[in-house]
């Protein structure tokens, strides 16, 4: 068996594009601190919104390949990024992308949201006994922002890393393991605000015309709930930049914001924040844990020598 690093990462997203915004600064600068990061996807994205004209015929209602395009704009994420372990839960194409809450396509069947939990946490079990890591990383149980498969990502990571560690569950996958942290994605409110404070300047400056609100970033919450932040400003954020500008068919870039489909500008945040979930926690009482492995009693901590904290390749 293949020696393992001592940090091991597992992040659990929902769809491709979702990883880089959310954690794109933390994971490259974990993978370049040579800590094993892996990602799980849950779906291909099938039924996203297309942003470029010249590929609108990807669609779900015409040719309806744009979870194979996809694939492709991941894969070249995870070059940026650093990454070299993806997976798709259960392989490629096992769960299809669900749509918004309500929707006929939640109820097709292979849609990810229809999914028994514990029948979409038994490949992400084997996952975990495989890699054997000590944070997992997924959205909070509201998903963040209410996608239908945000939430069930959120259910089968859960789910997932409790059958993990239950020796009576499924041997066949891979001896026990416990996951001795789990974090939740955050953005703190003050920091938010702050953000879009900044915004109607940088948008002058920029090729959008319109402005996101606050309430269009998943995850904000009072700053006290906030437990653990990652400073990947400098050659993190570059590389998460770099990471959301591969996913074009999502997301457009032009550094220090991006916009959606919706070509509403949002910031594009270098410092990316966690609630810790489950687990101890690893710093003092009051102030922030700045290592998603605090606490574990593995050694020094992120950035050494990673120059993290320098430039200002993306908005705080």
């Amino acid at each position: 068996m293949t020696e393992l690093p001592e940090r091991r990462l597992l992040l659990v997203h929902a769809h491709p594009d979702d990883e880089s915004i959310n954690n794109g600064a933390t994971m490259a600068a974990y993978a370049a601190d040579g800590a094993q990061v892996t990602l799980v996807t849950c779906t291909l994205g099938e039924e996203g919104e297309i942003i470029p004209p010249s590929l609108a015929h990807l669609a779900a209602d015409r040719d309806d390949a744009l979870g194979p395009h996809r694939v492709t704009e991941l894969t070249a994420a995870m070059k940026e990024l650093g990454v070299t372990d993806h997976r798709f839960l259960g392989g490629p194409g096992r769960y299809r992308d669900s749509g918004m809450m309500g929707t006929e396509q939640n109820h097709r069947e292979g849609a990810f949201w229809a999914a028994d939990v514990d029948d979409a946490a038994a490949p992400l079990v084997e996952i975990i006994r495989e890699v054997r890591p000590q944070v997992l990383v997924t959205y909070d149980p509201d998903g963040g922002y209410g996608h239908p498969d945000h939430i069930k990502a959120h259910r089968v990571a859960t789910r997932a890393a409790e059958l993990a560690a239950e020796p009576a569950f499924r041997r066949d996958l891979g001896d026990p393991h416990t996951i001795a942290k789990i974090y939740w994605n955050r953005a703190p409110r003050s920091e938010v605000e702050a953000a879009f404070a900044r915004l109607p300047e940088q948008l002058a400056a920029s090729p959008f015309t319109r402005a996101a609100s606050v309430g269009d970033v998943p995850g904000v919450v009072d700053d006290a709930r906030v437990t653990t932040e990652i400073d990947g400003r400098g050659f993190a954020a570059a590389a998460k930049a770099a990471a959301m500008g591969t996913h074009a068919t999502q997301i457009e870039v032009a550094q220090p914001l991006f916009a959606l489909s919706n070509e509403l500008a949002q910031p594009l945040f270098g410092v990316e924040y966690y609630e810790l979930a489950r687990g101890e926690r690893g710093s003092a009482p009051g102030e922030r844990e700045t290592d998603l492995f605090a606490g574990l009693g593995l050694g020094p901590g992120l950035g050494l020598g990673l120059g993290l904290g320098s430039g200002e390749a993306a908005s705080s």
